[in-house]
């Protein structure tokens, strides 16, 4: 009787807001907020959503050069492409020229970021210090970065020529053998790594140079007192410190390396050898040569997405589980 006295004065419980509802509630409260985000979310949807979901749709069709909509003269003639679902999917990836190109992408990731995150990092370290000159010696590092892609791109060529460059010149002087840097197949691979490294160099060390300056001195006074060599400070104190920006830069360097399309393409693209190239360029290809083939440059688009979807969700995973764990 107790237990029914009880329940019956208690109030009924309420039930869960609509989702509709719980929107007209957020937008009641936040409508200022909700009003500076709206430019920002129109230009992502015409900017990226909408070319992601077009490119998802020619990639599911035949759609070439000759059977997509276009205009002759003042004649308008209808497309006539149709849908193949995945077989554009599947005929990429039954094919060994892609998985050739995937393989070399990885290589030219890992070697591009491993080498542009310890070279930056090993500068940051240099210019953390109080060394006459250090304004100087940071804007010097920084001009790779500020002089357009292009432009460094075509100065490589010219220094990498096979018959008047500076490279060569200078391995006949040492007594070694010139290279066909734009010609030999491994020595196109070696020359495209050099010089994305090389523009890629400033950005990691401006982030590693702040996440250097952001580690409190007390810690290096510590472990100075402690007796700590500078190797150990360095492992114990700096390489912890750095964590968030490495994990940052790395994910970064990564995604746009594996995505480099200006430097293989200024640099090789003119090439009829195209075992430099990345899935970019790949792709880019389809649509360059011959008659345009837009389904098989969008299905390359979409496996490319996906590939660093995947690396992302992991990468921040991992990157979490560590936070976590320290």
């Amino acid at each position: 009787m107790a237990a029914d006295a009880l329940s019956a004065t208690r109030p009924p419980a309420s039930r869960p807001a609509s989702p509709l509802r719980r929107l007209r509630r957020a937008l009641d409260r936040h409508w200022y907020g909700w009003a500076m985000v709206l430019p920002v979310v129109i230009v992502m949807a015409v900017l990226v959503l909408y070319p992601l979901g077009k490119g998802i749709y020619y990639s599911l069709t035949d759609a070439n050069e000759s059977n997509v909509a276009r205009h002759i003269g003042m004649n308008h003639i209808p497309a006539t492409y149709h849908m193949v679902w995945f077989k554009n999917y599947a005929d990429i990836l039954s094919d060994g020229y892609f998985w050739g190109r995937l393989v070399w992408t990885v290589v030219w990731t890992v070697c591009c970021v491993t080498l542009q995150v310890s070279l930056g990092m090993a500068l940051a370290v240099m210019l953390n210090r109080r060394v006459r000159g250090r304004a100087v010696y940071r804007a010097l590092l920084i001009v790779p970065w500020a002089v357009p892609a292009f432009v460094s791109v075509f100065a490589w060529r010219l220094m990498l020529n096979s018959q008047y460059g500076v490279f060569n010149s200078v391995l006949t002087h040492l007594g070694l053998p010139a290279q066909d840097w734009l010609g030999s197949p491994t020595a196109m691979k070696v020359a495209v790594v050099i010089v994305n490294v090389w523009i890629g160099i400033p950005f990691n060390m401006v982030a590693m140079l702040g996440g250097l300056q952001a580690i409190p001195r007390e810690l290096y006074e510590a472990a100075e007192m402690d007796g700590a060599s500078p190797w150990q400070r360095f492992t114990g104190v700096t390489l912890p410190g750095l964590r968030p920006v490495t994990a940052t830069v790395v994910m970064l360097g990564t995604i746009w390396t594996f995505n480099q399309f200006p430097v293989i393409w200024l640099m090789l693209g003119q090439t009829t050898d195209d075992s430099a190239d990345i899935l970019v360029t790949a792709a880019y290809r389809l649509i360059g040569s011959g008659v345009s083939d837009y389904a098989g440059a969008a299905a390359y688009g979409v496996l490319i997405l996906a590939v660093l979807l995947a690396f992302s969700t992991y990468y921040r995973k991992q990157i979490n589980r560590g936070e976590a764990v320290s």
